[in-house]
């Protein structure tokens, strides 16, 4: 269980506060207006922004006070966050462990669309790309938190249903725990367990 204990976070100059929890194995959709501290959130969950007061407990031990790389955490940033000194291929690797990762990376590209990208530089790739790229890469992960941050903005209409399915399939499959910020109720009726709406 992940667990946000009375968690307060500055934000410019404003004091944020969540209090909630979410199981094992949960896809937990985040929903609310811009500036509420949706963002901030997944930054304070993942080590990139200070905790002022209050816990973060993953199966109850507080990881307020590890590093970011210390963390059992996976994020996909809105900038996507990929390297783009190595190719797509490297950059799915990088990080993965396990036998059958290349298998693994091979059936999700290909579920994704993006098998004929593997070998390209990131600078090569459209935006939608880039994006289904750096969602792959978040979910093979090992760490059991994912943290997705409008993970579906640049897709259209059919490749988002696409992609929607894999993360949902994927995240059950290895249950993983998703924290998954979103503006379309579509993606909430069709990722998500419970949605938490901030304000």
């Amino acid at each position: 269980m992940l667990e946000i204990d009375h968690l307060e976070v500055r934000w410019k100059e404003v004091v944020l506060k969540y209090n909630f929890t979410v199981e094992a194995g949960e896809i937990l959709t985040i929903q609310g207006r811009s500036g509420v501290g949706k963002t901030t959130l997944l930054n304070a969950i993942a080590g990139f922004e200070a905790v002022n007061h209050g816990d973060i407990r993953w199966d109850g031990r507080s990881i307020v006070s590890l590093k970011v790389t210390q963390r059992p955490v996976s994020m996909l940033f809105q900038e996507h966050n990929l390297f783009e000194h190595l190719s797509v291929w490297q950059n799915l690797q990088f990080g993965l462990v396990g036998d059958d990762i290349e298998q693994r990376i091979r059936a999700a590209a290909e579920v994704l669309e993006v098998s004929d990208q593997l070998d390209k530089s990131p600078l090569k790739l459209s935006g939608g790309q880039r994006q289904r790229i750096a969602i792959l890469r978040t979910l093979l992960r090992p760490e059991p938190i994912v943290l997705l941050d409008e993970p579906f903005a640049e897709l259209d209409a059919t490749t988002r249903l696409i992609a929607n399915d894999w993360v949902r399939e994927t995240a059950k499959a290895t249950n993983k725990t998703v924290l998954l910020i979103t503006h379309q109720d579509e993606d909430v009726a069709r990722v998500g367990d419970r949605n938490l709406l901030l304000s």
